[in-house]
């Protein structure tokens, strides 16, 4: 059963400056994660958006119109004391990238993951220096251990709150590869769920939409855009 939702509980809320980051204030009172820890956040940027989206709620408090601050909470609560298995779980996707398996029929679709994914491929070895085989079919292949030893190397890169980003673009998408190019700036978010879902978005051309399917595209699209949003804060400070 689902908890129901809570008050609003303050009027005023307000971003305070810390020695190490920000902080959020509900009417003078340090906000804290839901884990009780200290939220203290690296970005007046994100403090900033975070605290909009406090203030922005109405009567009853509804987490999921608070996309940065879960995502803020999550980096705390559940990265930060669990980092290398969640950096290896991340790094992992690699082995088994969505973009490295392909259709060998129909030939149109084959033909559509090639214009699409291909380019992503193309862009990680530009960037990273790494290749990446691909095959026809759902039997794995193994990945050259440079480039999964590399790629692990660029995830370890992501400070704790990029991770939590990285990790849900990485979920929504199923793959590493789109994931990063999304990160990096490469592609954007529609262009992203786009390359994740085209066999979906194939199939709907062919048979028709599912209503329930089309609600799950919106959605991992609202949730791609929130993560890359998440990571534009960061880097603006």
């Amino acid at each position: 059963m689902s908890q129901p939702a809570l008050r609003r509980f303050y009027r005023q809320v307000t971003v305070a400056e810390l020695p190490d980051g920000f902080a959020i204030e509900l009417d003078g009172k340090v906000l804290r994660s839901p884990a009780k820890n200290d939220l203290h956040l690296p970005s007046r940027a994100l403090a900033e958006a975070i605290a909009a989206e406090w203030a922005a709620q109405g009567e009853k408090i509804q987490p999921s119109t608070m996309p940065l601050m879960q995502l803020a909470a999550t980096a705390i609560d559940r990265v930060a004391p669990d980092r290398a298995r969640i950096v290896a779980e991340i790094a992992g996707y690699a082995g088994t990238d969505l973009v490295c398996y392909r259709a060998a029929e129909p030939p149109a679709l084959a033909a559509r993951q090639i214009q699409l994914w291909d380019p992503l491929i193309d862009w990680l070895r530009r960037r990273y220096d790494v290749s990446l085989a691909v095959t026809s079919g759902i039997v794995a292949i193994p990945q050259p251990s440079a480039t999964l030893q590399t790629l692990t190397r660029v995830v370890e890169g992501y400070d704790d709150f990029a991770l939590a980003a990285l990790a849900n673009l990485v979920s929504v998408s199923g793959s590493l590869v789109i994931a990063l190019a999304l990160a990096d700036g490469e592609i954007v978010p529609e262009e992203a769920a786009h390359a994740a879902q085209i066999d979906e978005l194939f199939q709907a051309e062919r048979w028709g939409e599912d209503a329930e399917a089309v609600e799950r595209r919106v959605a991992q699209i609202g949730d791609l855009v929130a993560a890359k949003r998440f990571l534009d804060l960061l880097r603006l400070g």
